[in-house]
């Protein structure tokens, strides 16, 4: 089993990553501190509650626990408010106290939601993140909760801690192979903002990352969990460093919100972004090859560099305008200096990003 920890002085968590951990989440919740007295609410989703849940309720009611549970449809339109608010029911009808928890069972959206159930519940109770997706490593770790709004993704949330991250590598066989590689390009995120050696491991290692090879997958995992872990020790709220994890996400969730949440994943949509990040580097005067490498590292892992020519420049600029981090008629975006470096630039034109999104719907850079 592979152990980090996220740093953050009394409120610091383990991340633990190794086969058959989901059958020890009662004893592990137990020595968390959570009293058998205080009912645990599980929230999974259609596609993880018929493989796992149970698992996890026998092993949560070993212990002693009283447990409910509330499975989610399947799918980004699940981080809803009207979805929140039938998960705080089953919460309040089960008698939920301060003392309780809320188990997030699968991926991103799941732990998104249940975590904003959490941290708003009698005003935050226990929080505990099981991922069962590899895109998930990321979203599982640093405690940003949230429910989209129709105008844009994540506006409604918090920072919002888990009390451990328990990620069980047995539940990643049954990704489809279009989840995997979705989920591989957080991991290589972590590389490209952070770590050279790690981004290129993972091209060289695409084919057994994407073979879900234990081990492989398990170090990558760890590497990337590491690498937030640091960032979020140095930056809990975003104030700085911390925003360099949103390599790829300003044009991301534009295409994921134009899109309707569904048609691109959020690891394809962030893939693409990524790219278009690199091309905006090189239009700002950074070396080409940053681009190159970046597309060759995202290709590798099956994931797109493309945007479909359907895609509106207007639609998306005005996605844009609705991210959290657009100010003052300028645009943030984190800017790749070299792979595993990155800089964070406040004043892009919108005109270069009009730009970029343009090219991104051609083949190769004209700059």
């Amino acid at each position: 089993m592979r152990s980090i920890t996220v740093d953050l002085g009394e409120r610091s968590y383990p991340i633990l990553i190794g086969s058959g951990l989901l059958k020890t989440i009662g004893s592990r919740c137990q020595d968390a501190g959570y009293p058998l007295r205080s009912p645990l609410l599980v929230v999974s989703d259609s596609e993880v509650a018929p493989r796992y849940l149970g698992v996890v309720e026998a092993s949560l009611r070993g212990q002693g626990y009283t447990v409910v549970s509330h499975v989610i449809p399947s799918g980004e339109a699940s981080k809803s408010l009207a979805v929140y608010e039938q998960v705080i029911t089953t919460a309040i009808q089960a008698g939920l106290d301060r003392s309780s928890a809320v188990l997030a069972l699968g991926g991103g959206v799941v732990g998104d939601l249940a975590g904003y159930v959490a941290a708003t519940y009698m005003r935050g109770i226990g929080f505990v993140q099981i991922p069962t997706t590899i895109l998930a490593h990321d979203s599982s770790v640093g405690g940003k909760v949230a429910v989209n709004h129709p105008l844009a993704k994540n506006m409604i949330g918090a920072f919002y801690q888990p009390s451990m991250v328990l990620y069980d590598l047995d539940t990643l066989r049954t990704l489809p192979p279009r989840e995997v590689s979705s989920g591989l390009a957080e991991v290589v995120k972590h590389g490209l903002i952070l770590d050279q050696e790690f981004a290129y491991w993972c091209r060289e290692h695409a084919s057994e990352l994407l073979a879900l090879d234990v081990e492989a997958l398990g170090y990558a995992l760890e590497r990337g969990c590491a690498i937030k872990a640091r960032v979020v020790g140095t930056d809990e709220r975003e104030n700085g460093l911390r925003a360099i994890l949103n390599l790829g996400h300003t044009i991301g969730h534009a295409i994921e919100a134009v899109g309707g949440y569904g048609v691109f994943l959020h690891g394809e949509a962030i893939s693409i972004g990524m790219a278009g990040s690199a091309l905006l580097a090189a239009k700002l005067g950074k070396d080409r090859g940053i681009y190159e490498d970046t597309v060759s590292m995202l290709s590798a892992l099956s994931l797109p560099v493309k945007l479909p020519a359907e895609y509106s420049e207007d639609e998306l600029m005005e996605a844009m305008m609705h991210d959290k981090k657009f100010k003052e008629g300028k645009m943030t975006f984190i800017i790749p200096d070299s792979i595993g470096a990155v800089s964070i630039i406040n004043d892009i034109q919108q005109s270069d990003v009009r730009e970029v999104i343009a090219q991104l719907k051609k083949e190769g850079s004209p700059w």
